[in-house]
């Protein structure tokens, strides 16, 4: 899946697919995890969002969407 760089301390990378609705984040730590049945509005909130890893806390993670790490 082809990843966006951003601008986060934890977060390094942001990738959406939209017909299957999974989010790819890369994580500064070096985890690359997919978020399955994340809804579009999700991802283009966490891209304009101007601190990433507090609305991945608090729209993917907390939310508990299932996941899968892929690197």
């Amino acid at each position: 899946m082809k990843r966006t760089w951003v601008d986060s301390s934890a977060i390094l990378s942001v990738g959406y697919d939209p017909d299957s609705k999974t989010l790819e984040i890369e994580f500064k730590h070096g985890g690359i995890y997919q978020y399955l049945a994340v809804p579009k509005t999700v991802f283009i909130g966490l891209m304009k969002a101007p601190s990433k890893g507090a609305y991945y806390d608090e729209k993917v993670k907390k939310p508990g969407y299932d996941f899968r790490q892929v690197g």
